[in-house]
């Protein structure tokens, strides 16, 4: 009977303490990572003139950071597994810190494509072995909502990157005598390799190493991820995690949501810019950037609710399934918006979506996959669903040069987020809900009455 009663106490306390120890530094590391895979929509804006870009050579180099990245994801991340997180970690964010910081250096469009695929190389399995690394450390129960604030930095990223990189383009134009793109690439991969010696010393592989938990913080905690583990059956293998139709269903379905991200996140600043020739308008970059933050901070706000409400209810496939839905049909409609105001509101919907779908879609694979299985089955998500990096951009950048405008790419995109939405409840009777955590702290209750 004690034993019950301590429980939510110690529960609590540790959930607490793990939390606050890695998911502010994580988030840091990932927001420093999605500002340097996605900063180029910004410099665009006066990079294509300098090294000649037309729409699909945007397109092709933005996309071709994806191709590195989609050869050496697998890899990376058994890896990572095998090695531990902190050497992998560290070794992933030294490597694309220095290439990142590199490309304010490329003479031309040949360069910026090598160094784009080589980042893509650098930065292959640090997604996907932070959301391993994560399950080592938190009860399923708990994963949505502590998810949900590690990809926050996601969208804080585009809300503060996008000012911050227009501004200093605009300001810091011709400093160390660089263009001011230039300045910008430079500036931001340097956060990168910071960290990476910071990540060395600071994160912990596995809770039975931690020397800032207590021991008996550190026993439960393992033992509480042992029983979790024990449920769901053996270890996956690698083979039977790469063949199942589960995980090749979830890429797909990460496919169509993540293809609206980087159509919005490569293409927003140059669709804002277009209010010129559409509506009139004249925007300094700075003003462009400010823009650009708006729906991805409403998209931050909206993300962290929504998996709060999707643990406190303990559902999760509606709660992929509503938002990407949403985020299909609102982006067409942007196209036929009559001021930039009622754009950026339709805009922003579209972002509210892909955003809210987000924290609860990882929660998907960890309900099946376990062991080395999961290293290789969430990297394969991972994958598949970034081929959208490439395809997103490219695609969107050959229309826009097609057709002079941006509506036939945008129809694309809401049209790959309706299948992804589709294929999620087609997934739904094949992966399975966990209990939400006040289900969890009800049955201790329950039974200590």
């Amino acid at each position: 009977m004690s034993s019950v009663l301590q429980k939510p106490e110690i529960e609590a306390r540790v959930v607490r303490k793990v939390a606050r120890r890695l998911i502010p530094f994580l988030g840091l590391a990932y927001f420093v990572n999605y500002l340097d895979r996605t900063n180029i929509g910004l410099a665009k804006l006066t990079m294509s003139e300098e090294l000649g870009l037309t729409e699909t050579m945007f397109g092709l180099a933005s996309g071709l950071f994806f191709i590195g990245y989609l050869l050496f994801e697998v890899p990376s991340n058994l890896a990572l597994h095998r090695f531990g997180a902190r050497q992998g970690i560290a070794r992933i964010m030294l490597t694309w810190g220095i290439i990142a910081a590199a490309m304010a250096f490329v003479p031309n469009a040949g360069s910026l494509y090598t160094l784009r695929m080589l980042l893509g190389i650098a930065e292959a399995g640090f997604f996907p072995g932070v959301l391993l690394y994560l399950t080592l450390w938190f009860p399923r129960a708990y994963r949505v909502r502590l998810m949900g604030l590690f990809l926050l930095a996601l969208p804080v990223s585009s809300a503060l990157g996008a000012p911050l990189s227009s501004a200093i383009i605009q300001y810091w134009d011709g400093l160390f005598g660089l263009s001011g793109w230039r300045v910008m690439f430079l500036l931001e991969g340097i956060p990168a390799v910071v960290l990476a010696v910071v990540t060395w010393f600071y994160l912990t592989d596995r809770p039975s190493q931690a020397k800032w938990l207590d021991e008996d913080e550190k026993v439960w905690l393992t033992r509480e991820l042992e029983s979790e583990a024990a449920e769901s059956g053996s270890h996956m293998s690698v083979g039977r995690a790469l063949t199942d139709s589960r995980v090749w269903m979830l890429g797909l379905v990460y496919f169509g949501i993540t293809y609206g991200l980087y159509s919005l996140s490569f293409f927003l600043p140059s669709i804002v810019a277009g209010f010129k020739k559409t509506f009139d308008t004249d925007f300094s970059l700075v003003t462009t950037g400010l823009i650009v933050a708006v729906p991805f901070a409403v998209g931050a706000v909206a993300m962290v609710l929504w998996s709060r409400h999707s643990d406190r209810t303990g559902e999760r496939i509606w709660h992929v399934a509503i938002p990407t839905l949403i985020g299909a049909v609102s982006i067409p409609i942007a196209l036929y918006m009559q001021s930039p105001l009622t754009t950026m509101i339709a805009v922003t919907v579209n972002a509210v979506g892909v955003f809210c779908a987000l924290p609860v879609f990882w929660y998907l694979p960890s309900t099946f996959l376990t062991g080395a299985g999961a290293a290789a089955g969430i990297a394969v998500v991972n994958s598949v669903g970034n081929t959208s990096g490439f395809g997103a951009p490219y695609v969107t950048g050959w229309l826009f040069d097609a057709t002079g405008n941006s509506r036939a790419g945008l129809w694309v995109v809401g049209a790959v987020m309706l299948v992804a939405a589709v294929l999620v409840l087609v997934l739904r009777s094949r992966v399975t809900p966990t209990r939400s955590v006040e289900d969890v702290g009800g049955e201790v209750v329950a039974a200590h009455r």
